[in-house]
């Protein structure tokens, strides 16, 4: 009975060592996703390109989410931000390392800020530039 004890504790420990080096391995294999892009420099303050994006569940994803037109866009994900796990957001090269999900991400001008996740809960998220939804400011990420 003892020996059957330790080849039990000895395999429970092998598998929870090898756990830590798989999710290691996880957030450097992800994948680009295309930008999701705000307004254009053309003037058009309002449109949106690729304002629907499809990932899948266990994934490890990077999402640049790019201000191109000269309104200021309060980008809001709250139940998607939720149910990611991010392991980092990046603005000009400088990486924001955190214990949980930002409120909301905020372009005063234009520039990009990417965010660096793996994709958890399957769902479909509403996203969108708080206070401009009606000009049709909204999309949608969803997890499968």
């Amino acid at each position: 009975m003892t020996r059957m004890f330790r080849t039990a504790a000895l395999g429970l420990a092998g598998l929870l060592a090898a756990a830590p080096a798989s999710a290691l391995d996880l957030t450097k294999k992800r994948e680009n996703l295309p930008d999701l892009v705000l307004g254009d420099d053309q003037g058009n303050d309002f449109v949106v390109e690729n304002k629907d994006i499809t990932l899948e569940s266990g994934k490890a994803y990077r999402l640049r989410i790019v201000a191109k037109g000269r309104q200021e866009y309060k980008f809001y994900a709250p139940e998607f931000f939720r149910y990611i796990w991010f392991n980092q957001i990046v603005i000009e090269h400088k990486e924001i390392h955190g214990g949980g999900p930002p409120d909301h991400l905020e372009f005063d001008d234009p520039g990009e800020i990417a965010i660096e996740f793996v994709a958890i809960k399957p769902g479909t998220y509403t996203w969108a530039a708080r206070g401009l939804e009606s000009k049709g400011m909204t999309g949608t990420l969803t997890v499968k």
